[in-house]
């Protein structure tokens, strides 16, 4: 992509840098919603105990019964031959000359939608191939159950299935259209059944759960989930490097953009993937 609107502002580097991060966290569906983050550049695993044991009551001076060695298990992320997200804008250098004011505002906006676009596809719906990310619906052990957009029970029947498995979901990810779907249906006294969230504009809740909408979702599918189970391994924020002399032939500089995640499930049973039939 190339920039070449003069209307603009005065670019530097330190301006640019620390202006990612934060508003792309508050962009992206996946890293707004608050997962487990973990920072490593190296293969990172995690432990996981299998099973539990089990106590028991013992007397004073009684022998303490051994429950057993525990059974551990651990999620591989950011391997080394993970993908990174990069990209590059150029921008001409009479536009840094002759702007007074918005350049600053127009690539923040453009970078982080864009970083976010692509990140959130691939942290939702990624399906591994080519060393890229596998996303949340595409976790080989990801719990299923069924979503009937015309009957919200089936959220209902979602949500005790998590019960049982001892697990509060604290989000309900939507695709637009079936989000829509979903807010028509009233109850039988005429009253939607999705309420607003009068605590935070522009917000819903659906059955107490905070519902966030995005179209990288595809129809048919949503996501409900504790959080804190869906751990995101962030090697590299989003990182600019300024290319002087690449593009020197044309009077412009180039502006690298690049990022590395990595995704799993901390918790399987903690994350519900809804379909509907």
């Amino acid at each position: 992509m190339s920039i070449n609107t003069t209307n603009t502002a005065a670019l530097i580097e330190p301006q640019i840098a620390p202006m990612l991060m934060d508003p792309l966290e508050a962009e992206s569906v996946v890293l707004a919603a608050n997962p487990t983050v973990f920072n490593s550049s190296e293969p990172l695993r995690i432990k996981k105990l299998v099973s539990g044991f089990t106590p028991a009551w013992v007397g004073e001076g009684e022998l303490i019964p051994d429950a057993g060695e525990a059974d551990f298990d651990e999620l591989q992320l950011m391997p080394t031959e993970r993908k990174s997200i990069k990209s590059i804008i150029t921008i001409t250098n009479e536009m840094i000359r002759q702007a007074k004011t918005g350049v600053q505002e127009l690539l923040q906006q453009r970078l982080v939608r864009d970083i976010a676009s692509a990140l959130d596809t691939a942290l939702l719906t990624g399906d591994g191939s080519d060393n890229t990310i596998t996303g949340i619906i595409n976790q080989p052990e990801i719990t299923k159950a069924t979503m009937d957009l015309e009957d919200t029970d089936s959220l209902l029947d979602a949500l005790a299935l998590a019960a049982s498995k001892e697990v509060t979901p604290n989000r309900l990810i939507l695709n637009g259209g079936d989000f829509f779907t979903l807010r028509k249906l009233k109850d039988g006294n005429g009253r939607y059944i999705m309420q607003s969230d009068l605590t935070g504009s522009a917000a819903y809740r659906l059955f107490d759960v905070p519902v966030t909408v995005t179209n990288k979702l595809p129809a048919g599918k949503a996501i409900l989930a504790n959080t804190k189970e869906i751990a995101v391994v962030r090697d590299q924020n989003p990182t600019m490097t300024i290319l002087t002399e690449r593009y020197a032939e044309y009077d412009k500089v180039g502006i690298r953009v690049t990022t590395r995640f990595d995704l799993g499930l901390l918790r399987p049973e903690g994350v519900i993937l809804l379909e509907t039939e």
